[in-house]
């Protein structure tokens, strides 16, 4: 492929990664990047954690300094937003109504918070209430959460408690409000929610499961939840309830959509110049052999790196197990694998530190370490296997011996 201009719409870790490993690879084209943000393109996972308990300093998860895209020849546009994609003429239209030409475009849009269902929820623009999608995000809540602020967490998915996590840490007073029975239970089965809630609630989290929001009021100056369980009042509200690709741009440009934009495995489109990844993409998978769309920080790497093997005409493919990883209290876990909630779960270990497999027909479809390390690569390794349930439990048996 080897275009002569790649552009770069989005200006997230995967399209940070991506225009690294285009250079490291040896690309001399012109390559322009264009986000919307006005900060350099960050890693997002310390927002809900480190950032937001005070620990990390925005340098420390930016991904390239300024001085390297200067040096890189690399032209970074903040503070920039494409409006439109015109595939006939090979060109991207800017707010300000400018032109970029593009031999091959590559869309990393990413994703944005939900604000509700089929309406946003009553309440989401009132001060005080919070998302935390972006670094102004995170700046926005990390100044009103102080010892002793009531927080009010809706929704129980990774970035709400996370951010209960970090808020108890700071000394704040935490009600999270679960819509289901346990958090996570969904994807991840009720082993491991019911960890998580003892975990939270050993903490001092009040986490009210089966509790639905119907919205939240300004009453008497103070917000209040209003719930199914009654209201309560809180001074910092964070609405939590997971996220939407954004696809917009593809789907006004012709492109074919589904959740995110469909991209076989090398990241190409359906217009074969455009190439999808991160939040956004919504690829071929060759080892589960069906479309993933997979909002993880390691996806955005690669799948920054993918492209670019790509865009330079190398033969890669997305063939690798969704991974993630969370830190909540004194719990860190890595993920690797697929599983459905109703996986049959296999737990190996003490309360405190264990790995759990998830088996489908006895095979392995994810597994996870919880405050056991260096054992990541060894499980990734496992998935796909069929193992006796017994052995998986017995840990006089190494993994290694797995």
């Amino acid at each position: 492929m080897n275009p002569e201009t790649i552009v770069v719409i989005g200006a997230g870790l995967a399209a940070a990664t991506l225009v690294r490993e285009l250079r490291a690879r040896g690309y001399d084209g012109v390559l322009r990047v264009i986000g919307d943000e006005s900060a350099l393109p960050y890693e997002r996972p310390p927002l809900s954690k480190g950032f937001l308990q005070g620990a990390d300093e925005v340098a420390d998860f930016t991904v390239n300094t300024a001085a390297w895209y200067a040096e890189n020849h690399v032209d970074l546009r903040l503070d920039t937003r494409a409006i439109s994609i015109d595939r006939k003429h090979q060109h991207v239209v800017l707010a300000d109504g400018t032109t970029i030409d593009y031999d091959a475009l590559v869309l990393a849009t990413g994703a944005r918070s939900r604000l509700g269902g089929s309406e946003p929820m009553a309440g989401h623009d009132l001060p005080g209430v919070h998302l935390l999608r972006t670094l102004k995000d995170a700046q926005a809540l990390k100044e009103q959460i102080t010892d002793g602020t009531q927080v009010a967490v809706i929704g129980s998915g990774w970035i709400g408690m996370e951010v209960a996590a970090s808020s108890r840490a700071l000394g704040a007073r935490v009600t999270v409000y679960s819509p289901d029975d346990l958090p996570l239970a969904k994807v991840f089965g009720e082993r491991f929610g019911h960890h998580l809630l003892e975990l939270h609630q050993r903490h001092g989290v009040d986490v009210r499961t089966g509790t639905r929001v119907q919205g939240i009021e300004l009453v008497d100056r103070h917000l209040q939840v209003v719930s199914d369980a009654g209201s309560s009042r809180a001074e910092v509200v964070l609405l939590a309830i997971g996220a939407v690709p954004n696809v917009e741009l593809a789907e006004t440009a012709g492109l074919e959509v589904d959740r995110g934009v469909i991209v076989d495995a090398s990241l190409r489109s359906s217009d074969s110049k455009i190439l999808v990844i991160g939040d956004a993409a919504q690829a071929f998978n060759t080892r589960l052999r069906r479309q993933l769309q997979v909002e993880h920080w390691d996806n955005a790497i690669r799948q920054g790196k993918l492209a670019a093997a790509t865009l330079l005409g190398a033969d890669e493919s997305y063939d690798w197990l969704p991974y993630f990883f969370t830190d909540q209290f004194d719990l860190g876990m890595e993920y690797v694998g697929d599983a459905k909630a109703t996986d049959e779960t296999v737990v190996r270990g003490t309360e405190n530190e264990f790995v759990i497999f998830w088996l489908r027909e006895r095979r392995i479809t994810a597994a996870a370490n919880v405050n056991i390390w260096d054992v990541n690569d060894t499980l990734r390794a496992l998935v796909g296997r069929e193992i006796d349930p017994a052995r998986l439990a017995d840990d006089s048996i190494t993994l290694e011996e797995l």
